[in-house]
């Protein structure tokens, strides 16, 4: 049985408030704080076997993907996972602190499902780090708006605003969002929940890149 679904609302706004009224500002590991007992990080349900090669630039090949590291307000550029109180109102999730900061492991989340959507292309080459000589034809770029826990409704929303840039020149931007509800504002619950809806939003956002409907 689901005992989240058969919570009040009552019990998980309760619930909800010993979890982040007691957050300090910031987090001091290695500054005199006690470190976190875990690390929270984003894993991609699609994964790229060994052995697989994709090549660009001979004739008949498709063209190099180059995934940018998001744009983040400033409530994403930490290692925290914020949580909307109010409209004008934003926490921090205690006890829940990334291994880095959402905007690159939601760039190499995103990076790895290209890589395995485009097998069905013929192999894409994606490029998703910082360092590489090979010149794209194709640039994915854009802002990552929410990796938030919403404690009115109890959900994870992810949030990704994808701007494409295309070898003619061409650039198109959309919006995609995913939420999970009914979610325990506890770490070992909202890390769970915000991986699986961050890997919805990049298998639809590698769809949209590799199909461009």
């Amino acid at each position: 049985m689901n005992l989240i679904k058969h919570m009040t609302s009552s019990a998980r706004a309760m619930l909800a408030a010993g979890a982040i009224l007691a957050l300090p500002g910031c987090i001091s590991v290695g500054a005199g704080g006690e470190p976190p007992e875990s690390l929270l990080t984003l894993t991609s349900t699609a994964s790229a076997p060994a052995g697989l090669v994709a090549v660009t630039g001979a004739e008949g090949t498709a063209g190099a993907i180059a995934v940018l590291t998001p744009e983040t307000p400033a409530k994403l550029d930490v290692l925290r996972i914020p949580v909307n109180v109010t409209d004008t109102e934003v926490a921090y999730l205690q006890e829940a602190v990334w291994i880095e900061k959402p905007a690159r492991l939601f760039r190499r989340m995103l990076g790895e499902t290209l890589r395995v959507r485009g097998e069905e292309y013929g192999g894409v080459l994606i490029l998703d780090n910082d360092d590489t000589p090979t010149l794209a034809t194709q640039f994915v770029r854009g802002t990552l708006l929410d990796m938030t826990y919403d404690v009115r409704s109890s959900s994870v929303i992810v949030r990704y605003e994808a701007v494409r840039s295309d070898r003619d020149g061409t650039v198109t931007s959309r919006r995609f969002e995913a939420r999970e509800s009914d979610v325990l504002p506890e770490a070992e619950f909202v890390g769970p929940a915000m991986n699986r809806t961050a890997n919805v939003v990049a298998a639809e956002v590698a769809d949209w890149v590799l199909g461009q409907p």
